[in-house]
């Protein structure tokens, strides 16, 4: 990954592989990190990096850059613009589970109005479906443990909604 003969751009080209070289991740379950919160992205790099967030591909990925790289790299992407994923929105019913799971665990208090994220809280609106079922569903189950609270939250609501949320959140625009 990154040496000391790579700027961040061609570090960045890598990351490419799997998020897509126009911001539009190569698989449902990979996350759009183009135009996500840089607070966010670092610290989730700075996680991969130490091991308190594990995956078996960023894990490795991440422990081979230089920790200074780590903020630069996260700015680069944070930098661009969120790309559209033509995700459909969800049909009715689910949009009202989704906003009544919302209404119990109030995502919105820590993820703002729109589900836009702010400085360290990820932007939701408009990710890949697959990677916000994943994740919630991680969280739910403790094997995503860098955010504790996250955990709770998402075990206090049902696997149904969980799917809503998911359907929910990637279809929204801003």
């Amino acid at each position: 990954m990154a040496s000391h003969a790579q700027t961040i751009e061609q570090t960045a080209e890598s990351c490419g592989a799997c998020h897509g070289a126009d911001g539009v991740p190569l698989q449902t379950d990979y996350p759009v990190i183009w135009g996500q919160q840089l607070g966010y992205l670092f610290i989730e790099l700075r996680d991969f990096k130490s091991g308190a967030r594990n995956n078996d591909v960023m894990s490795p990925i991440a422990q081979s850059l230089e920790f200074s790289d780590l903020l630069p790299l996260a700015q680069y992407f944070a930098q661009k613009p969120w790309p559209n994923l033509h995700q459909p929105a969800a049909v009715a019913d689910v949009a009202a589970q989704a906003q009544r799971a919302n209404a119990s665990v109030v995502c919105t208090s820590c993820h703002q109005e729109g589900f836009k994220g702010d400085s360290t809280q990820p932007r939701l609106a408009g990710q890949n479906r697959g990677y916000l079922a994943k994740t919630m569903t991680e969280f739910r189950s403790g094997t995503r443990a860098n955010n504790p609270g996250m955990t709770g939250l998402m075990k206090a609501i049902s696997e149904p909604e969980v799917a809503a949320l998911a359907s929910y959140l990637a279809g929204l625009q801003l």
